[in-house]
Protein backbone atom coordinates (compact mmCIF):
# COMPACT_ATOMS: atom_id res chain seq x y z
CA UNK A 1 0.00 0.00 0.00
CA UNK A 2 1.36 3.37 -0.77
CA UNK A 3 1.81 5.96 1.89
CA UNK A 4 -1.08 8.52 2.38
CA UNK A 5 0.24 12.15 2.37
CA UNK A 6 -1.80 15.63 2.65
CA UNK A 7 -0.19 18.34 0.49
CA UNK A 8 1.14 21.46 1.66
CA UNK A 9 -0.53 23.46 -1.47
CA UNK A 10 -0.12 27.10 -1.74
CA UNK A 11 -1.60 26.85 -5.34
CA UNK A 12 2.08 28.10 -6.71
CA UNK A 13 4.28 26.55 -8.82
CA UNK A 14 6.73 25.30 -6.07
CA UNK A 15 3.67 23.21 -4.84
CA UNK A 16 2.59 22.36 -8.05
CA UNK A 17 6.02 20.74 -9.03
CA UNK A 18 6.14 19.17 -5.36
CA UNK A 19 2.77 17.23 -5.82
CA UNK A 20 4.54 16.72 -9.84
CA UNK A 21 7.00 14.65 -8.38
CA UNK A 22 5.46 13.21 -5.40
CA UNK A 23 2.60 11.26 -8.24
CA UNK A 24 5.66 10.30 -10.10
CA UNK A 25 6.95 8.49 -7.32
CA UNK A 26 4.65 6.67 -7.16
CA UNK A 27 5.36 5.58 -3.46
CA UNK A 28 2.30 8.13 -1.84
CA UNK A 29 -1.59 8.50 -2.12
CA UNK A 30 -2.50 11.94 -1.80
CA UNK A 31 -5.30 12.43 -0.08
CA UNK A 32 -5.82 16.51 0.12
CA UNK A 33 -4.16 20.14 -0.89
CA UNK A 34 -4.18 21.90 2.64
CA UNK A 35 -4.16 25.08 2.35
CA UNK A 36 -4.62 28.50 4.22
CA UNK A 37 -6.79 31.06 3.56
CA UNK A 38 -7.26 34.49 5.01
CA UNK A 39 -10.73 34.33 7.02
CA UNK A 40 -11.28 38.20 6.46
CA UNK A 41 -9.77 38.27 3.05
CA UNK A 42 -10.93 34.78 1.68
CA UNK A 43 -7.57 34.87 -0.06
CA UNK A 44 -4.80 32.11 -0.21
CA UNK A 45 -2.23 33.37 2.49
CA UNK A 46 0.86 35.58 1.08
CA UNK A 47 -0.12 35.16 -2.53
CA UNK A 48 -3.14 37.27 -2.37
CA UNK A 49 -5.45 34.59 -5.02
CA UNK A 50 -9.10 34.85 -4.37
CA UNK A 51 -10.60 31.71 -2.43
CA UNK A 52 -12.81 30.85 -5.62
CA UNK A 53 -9.74 30.40 -7.90
CA UNK A 54 -8.57 27.89 -5.27
CA UNK A 55 -11.74 26.14 -5.49
CA UNK A 56 -11.71 25.68 -9.28
CA UNK A 57 -7.79 25.06 -9.48
CA UNK A 58 -8.10 22.10 -7.04
CA UNK A 59 -10.94 20.96 -9.04
CA UNK A 60 -9.11 21.23 -12.21
CA UNK A 61 -6.48 18.82 -10.38
CA UNK A 62 -9.02 16.38 -8.89
CA UNK A 63 -7.51 16.80 -5.57
CA UNK A 64 -9.81 17.40 -2.18
CA UNK A 65 -9.58 20.69 -0.96
CA UNK A 66 -8.73 21.19 2.64
CA UNK A 67 -8.84 25.04 3.75
CA UNK A 68 -7.87 26.36 7.42
CA UNK A 69 -9.10 29.25 7.75
CA UNK A 70 -6.53 31.44 9.32
CA UNK A 71 -7.57 34.87 11.28
CA UNK A 72 -5.82 38.37 9.62
CA UNK A 73 -7.76 41.46 10.84
CA UNK A 74 -5.80 43.92 12.93
CA UNK A 75 -8.01 43.69 15.64
CA UNK A 76 -6.77 39.89 15.70
CA UNK A 77 -3.80 39.23 14.08
CA UNK A 78 -2.74 35.88 13.45
CA UNK A 79 0.62 34.87 15.60
CA UNK A 80 2.72 32.59 15.65
CA UNK A 81 0.92 30.96 18.74
CA UNK A 82 -2.43 31.24 17.21
CA UNK A 83 -1.11 29.32 13.37
CA UNK A 84 0.71 26.79 15.37
CA UNK A 85 -2.55 25.84 17.74
CA UNK A 86 -4.46 26.00 14.43
CA UNK A 87 -2.30 23.70 12.50
CA UNK A 88 -1.57 21.36 15.69
CA UNK A 89 -4.98 20.88 15.92
CA UNK A 90 -5.45 20.07 12.03
CA UNK A 91 -2.66 17.23 11.71
CA UNK A 92 -3.80 16.14 14.90
CA UNK A 93 -6.81 15.42 13.13
CA UNK A 94 -4.76 13.83 9.82
CA UNK A 95 -3.00 11.95 12.15
CA UNK A 96 -6.29 10.01 14.05
CA UNK A 97 -6.97 9.08 10.42
CA UNK A 98 -4.06 7.61 9.92
CA UNK A 99 -2.33 10.23 7.62
CA UNK A 100 1.34 10.93 9.05
CA UNK A 101 2.99 12.64 6.51
CA UNK A 102 2.71 16.20 4.82
CA UNK A 103 5.02 17.22 2.04
CA UNK A 104 5.91 20.36 0.86
CA UNK A 105 7.27 22.76 -1.55
CA UNK A 106 10.23 23.99 -0.22
CA UNK A 107 13.50 24.26 -1.36
CA UNK A 108 16.45 25.24 0.71
CA UNK A 109 15.93 27.60 3.56
CA UNK A 110 16.78 25.47 6.75
CA UNK A 111 15.34 27.40 9.15
CA UNK A 112 11.64 27.21 7.45
CA UNK A 113 11.98 23.36 6.89
CA UNK A 114 13.71 23.05 11.00
CA UNK A 115 10.31 24.76 12.00
CA UNK A 116 8.12 22.34 10.02
CA UNK A 117 9.60 19.46 11.39
CA UNK A 118 9.65 20.51 14.91
CA UNK A 119 5.57 21.51 14.56
CA UNK A 120 5.28 18.03 12.60
CA UNK A 121 6.91 16.13 15.63
CA UNK A 122 4.50 17.48 17.99
CA UNK A 123 2.11 15.53 16.08
CA UNK A 124 4.02 12.46 16.03
CA UNK A 125 4.05 13.27 12.17
CA UNK A 126 6.97 13.46 9.35
CA UNK A 127 7.55 15.66 6.31
CA UNK A 128 8.65 15.17 2.97
CA UNK A 129 10.30 17.55 0.67
CA UNK A 130 10.63 16.14 -2.99
CA UNK A 131 12.60 19.29 -4.45
CA UNK A 132 14.87 20.16 -1.28
CA UNK A 133 18.55 20.84 -2.85
CA UNK A 134 17.54 21.42 -6.44
CA UNK A 135 19.02 24.18 -8.36
CA UNK A 136 16.41 26.80 -8.38
CA UNK A 137 17.77 27.92 -12.09
CA UNK A 138 17.60 24.24 -13.12
CA UNK A 139 14.19 23.94 -11.55
CA UNK A 140 12.71 27.19 -12.90
CA UNK A 141 13.82 25.77 -16.29
CA UNK A 142 12.42 22.67 -16.03
CA UNK A 143 8.95 24.10 -14.31
CA UNK A 144 8.13 25.88 -17.35
CA UNK A 145 9.68 23.06 -20.19
CA UNK A 146 7.17 20.62 -18.32
CA UNK A 147 4.33 22.80 -19.32
CA UNK A 148 3.33 24.25 -16.04
CA UNK A 149 1.76 27.77 -16.65
CA UNK A 150 1.45 30.45 -13.60
CA UNK A 151 0.96 33.89 -13.62
CA UNK A 152 2.58 36.22 -10.71
CA UNK A 153 0.13 37.34 -8.15
CA UNK A 154 2.53 38.93 -5.58
CA UNK A 155 5.62 40.74 -6.30
CA UNK A 156 8.20 42.17 -3.40
CA UNK A 157 8.92 45.73 -3.74
CA UNK A 158 12.34 44.91 -4.35
CA UNK A 159 11.67 43.25 -7.43
CA UNK A 160 9.44 45.51 -9.02
CA UNK A 161 6.08 46.25 -9.68
CA UNK A 162 6.73 45.38 -13.57
CA UNK A 163 7.09 41.97 -13.02
CA UNK A 164 3.67 41.33 -10.88
CA UNK A 165 1.08 39.84 -13.08
CA UNK A 166 3.51 39.05 -15.99
CA UNK A 167 3.40 34.81 -17.00
CA UNK A 168 6.47 32.88 -15.21
CA UNK A 169 7.93 32.25 -18.14
CA UNK A 170 11.90 32.09 -19.35
CA UNK A 171 11.48 35.85 -20.70
CA UNK A 172 10.50 36.51 -17.07
CA UNK A 173 13.40 34.52 -15.91
CA UNK A 174 15.68 36.62 -17.77
CA UNK A 175 14.76 39.97 -16.82
CA UNK A 176 14.73 39.21 -12.88
CA UNK A 177 16.80 41.19 -11.26
CA UNK A 178 20.36 40.15 -10.03
CA UNK A 179 19.77 38.74 -6.77
CA UNK A 180 16.97 37.56 -7.16
CA UNK A 181 15.95 34.10 -6.53
CA UNK A 182 14.63 32.28 -9.79
CA UNK A 183 12.10 29.97 -7.89
CA UNK A 184 11.16 33.07 -5.20
CA UNK A 185 12.57 30.89 -2.45
CA UNK A 186 13.18 34.14 -0.17
CA UNK A 187 9.58 34.99 -1.19
CA UNK A 188 10.23 37.63 -3.47
CA UNK A 189 7.02 36.73 -5.58
CA UNK A 190 4.23 34.11 -5.96
CA UNK A 191 2.85 32.94 -8.51
CA UNK A 192 -0.66 30.83 -9.17
CA UNK A 193 -0.61 27.57 -11.55
CA UNK A 194 -3.04 27.53 -13.63
CA UNK A 195 -2.26 24.34 -15.99
CA UNK A 196 0.43 22.06 -16.56
CA UNK A 197 1.12 18.15 -16.53
CA UNK A 198 -0.94 17.57 -13.30
CA UNK A 199 -3.95 19.35 -14.18
CA UNK A 200 -7.01 17.31 -16.18
CA UNK A 201 -7.62 20.83 -17.73
CA UNK A 202 -6.87 24.17 -17.35
CA UNK A 203 -7.98 27.09 -14.92
CA UNK A 204 -9.65 30.19 -17.13
CA UNK A 205 -7.85 32.99 -15.01
CA UNK A 206 -7.32 36.53 -16.31
CA UNK A 207 -5.37 39.26 -14.70
CA UNK A 208 -7.38 42.10 -13.32
CA UNK A 209 -6.35 44.99 -11.30
CA UNK A 210 -3.15 45.26 -9.86
CA UNK A 211 -2.25 47.44 -6.81
CA UNK A 212 0.33 48.19 -3.84
CA UNK A 213 -0.22 46.79 -0.37
CA UNK A 214 2.46 47.43 1.95
CA UNK A 215 5.18 47.16 -0.01
CA UNK A 216 4.05 44.51 -1.98
CA UNK A 217 2.58 44.59 -5.87
CA UNK A 218 -0.91 42.50 -5.98
CA UNK A 219 -2.55 41.39 -9.36
CA UNK A 220 -6.04 41.00 -9.18
CA UNK A 221 -6.23 37.65 -10.59
CA UNK A 222 -10.03 36.88 -11.56
CA UNK A 223 -12.01 33.44 -12.59
CA UNK A 224 -13.88 33.47 -15.82
CA UNK A 225 -17.01 33.10 -13.41
CA UNK A 226 -16.43 37.23 -12.57
CA UNK A 227 -16.54 38.35 -16.05
CA UNK A 228 -15.35 42.02 -17.18
CA UNK A 229 -15.81 44.72 -15.16
CA UNK A 230 -16.27 42.68 -11.59
CA UNK A 231 -15.05 44.84 -8.77
CA UNK A 232 -11.59 43.77 -7.97
CA UNK A 233 -10.16 45.02 -5.16
CA UNK A 234 -7.45 43.97 -3.47
CA UNK A 235 -6.93 43.99 0.29
CA UNK A 236 -3.50 44.09 2.32
CA UNK A 237 -3.05 40.52 2.57
CA UNK A 238 -1.39 39.36 6.46
CA UNK A 239 1.47 37.61 6.37
CA UNK A 240 0.13 34.63 7.93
Amino acid sequence: MNTPVVMSWSGGKDSAMALYEVRRSQQYDIVALLTSVSDEYRRISHHGVREMLLEEQADAIGIPLHKVYLPSGNDHPCTNETYEQIMGDVMATYKARGVETVAFGDLFLEDLRAYRERNLAKADMRGIFPLWKRNTAQLALEVIALGFKSYLSCVEGKVGPGFVGRPYDQNLLAALPPGIDPCGEYGEFHTFVYDGPIFRRPVTVRVGDIVMRDGRHYADLLPEQLGRGAATEVPAMPRV
